[in-house]
């Protein structure tokens, strides 16, 4: 069964110290909300992979995901 991406775990960061951030920076707020959808996106792919989704849609998706970590990392400085 897939299950939804750790991404705080990632990073090494705390719930606290990412809300504090996100609070303080509309951008990485928008990041962290771009990433969620796309992680929800690639978590609903591998559960319908069985039933038609391509294995190219499903890494297309898992690479858009890693350009949010990446720009999320870059402005925590991680």
């Amino acid at each position: 069964m897939p299950v939804k991406h750790d991404l705080l775990q990632d990073l090494g960061l705390t719930k606290e110290a990412v809300s504090k951030c996100r609070s303080e920076n509309a951008h990485l707020n928008q990041l962290f909300i771009q990433y969620n959808e796309k992680d929800a996106e690639v978590v609903e792919a591998e559960a319908q992979e069985a039933i038609g989704v391509s294995d190219e849609v499903l890494k297309k998706l898992k690479e858009q995901r890693l350009l949010i970590k990446d720009k999320i990392a870059k402005l925590l400085n991680v």
